[in-house]
C-alpha cells in the first residue's frame, strides 16, 4: 500500500493511469479511530497486462471533522458510485464529484460506518450469533457475549443522558468485544 498525502491524491491518482494502472477496482473508507483521528480512503487499481495483473493500492488519510478529499471521478468514472457511498457511510466530502445520496435518507447526517456513531439496532437488541440452533434464553451453558467491536454500554448507547457525549477516544478504548454483557439495570 503507499500512502498519500490527501493534497496529492488526485495527481498521484492521475499519475498512476498514466503508468497503465487503468482498471479501477474498489475505493473505500476505514475508520482509524483508537489509532489516529482520521479517516483513511483506500483505492485499488489494477494494470491489466499480459499474464499476472499488476495492483497498486494507494491511500491517503483526512481528518475526522472536516473530511475533504478531491473526486477522482474524472479520471475514473466507475469511482463515482464508490465515492457516493464513502460520503454516505464515512461522512467523506469528495470535492467535485456527484452529492446526490446513494443509500440513506437524503435528510440523514449520521455516518453509520464511523465507529463513535451509535447504532440504535446493535445498542438494543441482542447480537444474533450469541445462540446456536436450538437454544433458548434459558441456557446456563452460554454467557450473553458482547459483539466484537461494540463498546460498553456505559459509553456507548446506553451512557447517561447528564453526561457529555463520548470522545472518539472513549468509544475505541471501550470498544473491546468478547466481553460477558451485563444486565441492562
Amino acid at each position: 500500500m503507499t500512502d498519500i498525502s490527501a493534497g496529492d491524491w488526485l495527481a498521484a491518482v492521475r499519475a498512476a493511469h498514466a503508468d497503465g494502472f487503468s482498471y479501477f477496482d474498489w475505493l473505500g473508507g476505514v475508520d482509524e479511530i483508537g489509532r489516529s483521528d482520521t479517516l483513511r480512503v483506500v483505492l485499488v487499481l489494477r494494470r491489466l497486462t499480459a499474464g499476472e495483473p499488476e495492483v497498486l493500492t494507494l491511500a491517503t488519510e483526512v481528518p475526522r471533522d472536516g473530511a475533504r478529499l478531491d473526486s477522482i471521478g474524472s479520471v475514473f468514472a466507475g469511482a463515482g458510485w464508490h465515492e457516493r457511498e464513502a460520503a454516505e457511510l464515512f461522512g467523506v466530502e469528495f470535492l467535485g464529484g456527484q452529492r446526490r445520496p446513494l443509500l440513506l435518507d437524503p435528510n440523514s447526517s449520521r455516518a453509520p460506518l464511523r465507529k463513535d456513531e451509535v447504532l440504535a439496532s446493535r445498542a438494543a437488541q441482542d447480537w444474533p450469533g450469541m445462540k446456536e440452533p436450538g437454544e433458548t434464553d434459558a441456557s446456563p451453558s452460554r454467557r450473553r457475549m458482547a459483539p466484537p467491536g461494540v463498546p460498553d454500554p456505559a459509553v456507548w448507547g446506553s451512557r447517561d443522558p447528564a453526561l457529555p457525549p463520548a470522545t472518539p477516544a472513549e468509544v475505541a478504548a471501550a470498544a473491546v468485544g468478547g466481553r460477558v454483557r451485563r444486565p441492562r439495570r
